[in-house]
């Protein structure tokens, strides 16, 4: 009754004003990346999710002891990753694995009893060790942490707060993520104090792993699509596994960069492939949040240089450090509009279309000297195809009237002002290489079959 009181005392102009100023409000609330959701994700949903997580046993108290770590799998940027089995309830292998070292005069037992666990058990994870934490004497002499982006050293500490937060908002984009411990004594694998970052297994081999077989991208055509394509020669092939990887990698970021959060490292080694063939993005210990200002420094450079942009920054460098949370929330949609950070991760994404489509490409080195190239030509692909000595083979690209070309001419390119030059996610999934042509709606049916029936 007092608001219709209120109402009616209020001029035709007040009224129109009112809605004007409610509508300008909702639409900056509702830009990305987001303050109205980025509130209702901090304050409602995560606290949600803590209560349910408890409640199932979901994010119960892991320990070392839950956990037999088998083979390394690779070297993150800002950790080594492992194979691993979270241990059934009643299941201590511990007293067997200290059995056979002794045996083999203390040479750890771990892969192997981690291979027997497999026959019995599906809780198959992978584990993390961080960067920057002691190692175990086994690790000591196995392997050396490499740290594969610059500026590495001083970021990766907020990439378990990124994976919780991208289980709420966008959680088809990532592994599932399971939580973290810190180991309480030291072994052959664990070093007391030693912090891990958990996953549930979902695939052991990257984009980069694929890409290093020279079968592929035949090698994923039964893996993307369930079966092998009939009827369609393997030129065509290769373009459509090409373009349904791309895809789901674009709309991927997309759905990331919808919640305020640029991955800035993204590489073929970051891009898991899972059984059912899915394109899992991984590794966000680079990763931002430009909502708030988390895990962000304006005057470092935080890049792996073989797929890093011309603009080095996600933001340009002079722009100043965030202020309290609240106030970077309120600010963002400005910063974001006026900036466009999520382009940063979408020239790496050209980078890696490059390299699925040009063999000559994938090898360090060539990535290297392209590189250097386009920088030379200033990122303007067709002059880079006019100048390069590579040879490149560009069939895939220019298949379909060269509509992969003009995307990838329009990933690898200078960011620009006012969102001119690089497309945008959202933009490149309208762009017509992604509109299903001859062969592909065919190839999205089978796919979408498989990953039912798997």
């Amino acid at each position: 009754m007092q608001v219709e009181r209120v109402s009616e005392d209020l001029s035709d102009m007040q009224r129109w004003s009112f809605l004007i100023f409610g509508g300008l409000t909702w639409i900056y609330l509702t830009a990305r990346p987001g303050v109205l959701v980025g509130a209702i994700d901090a304050y409602l949903l995560a606290p949600l999710q803590l209560a349910l997580d408890n409640l199932s046993g979901r994010r119960k108290n892991l320990k070392s002891s839950d956990f037999v770590v088998g083979d390394k799998l690779g070297e993150g940027s800002f950790g080594v990753v492992y194979s691993g089995v979270l241990l059934p309830k009643n299941v201590n292998v511990g007293v067997e694995e200290e059995r056979v070292q002794k045996k083999r005069g203390g040479r750890s037992k771990t892969a192997t009893t981690t291979t027997k666990l497999d026959v019995k058990s599906k809780d198959k994870v992978i584990l993390k060790k961080k960067a920057g934490e002691k190692y175990s004497v086994a690790d000591q002499w196995n392997m050396q942490v490499k740290v594969g982006i610059r500026g590495a050293e001083e970021f990766g500490d907020f990439e378990e707060w990124f994976n919780y937060r991208l289980s709420r908002a966008a959680p088809e984009t990532c592994a599932d993520f399971l939580g973290s411990f810190v180991a309480d004594k030291t072994n052959s694998r664990f070093t007391k104090g030693g912090k891990w970052l958990v996953w549930k297994f979902e695939g052991d081999r990257t984009l980069g792993d694929y890409m290093k077989d020279r079968n592929f991208p035949s090698n994923l055509e039964s893996v993307m699509f369930g079966r092998v394509l009939q009827g369609v020669d393997s030129s065509k092939r290769n373009a459509l596994i090409i373009k349904q990887i791309m895809r789901q990698i674009i709309t991927s970021l997309k759905k990331i960069h919808n919640t305020g959060i640029v991955h800035r490292d993204v590489k073929p080694a970051n891009l898991v492939v899972t059984r059912r063939g899915q394109i899992k993005i991984i590794d966000f210990g680079a990763a931002t949040d430009l909502r708030i200002g988390k895990n962000y420094v304006p005057n470092l450079a935080l890049l792996d240089p073989d797929y890093c942009p011309p603009e080095l920054y996600v933001l340009p460098e002079e722009t100043p450090s965030p202020p309290p949370a609240p106030i970077a929330a309120l600010l963002s949609p400005i910063l974001w509009q006026l900036n466009s950070p999520d382009l940063f991760d979408m020239y790496s994404a050209g980078i890696v279309l490059l390299q699925m489509a040009i063999p000559t490409l994938r090898s360090s080195s060539a990535l290297k000297s392209f590189n250097s190239e386009i920088k030379t030509c200033g990122y303007d692909m067709r002059k880079w195809r006019d100048y390069t000595r590579l040879r490149p083979d560009l069939q895939v690209l220019d298949s379909e009237s060269g509509r992969g070309w003009d995307l990838a001419t329009k990933l690898i390119s200078e960011r620009g002002s006012l969102r001119r030059g690089r497309l945008s996610a959202a933009a490149a999934l309208r762009h017509p290489y992604f509109l299903l042509g001859q062969g592909d709606q065919a190839a999205a049916v089978i796919s979408k079959l498989s990953l039912t029936r798997k």
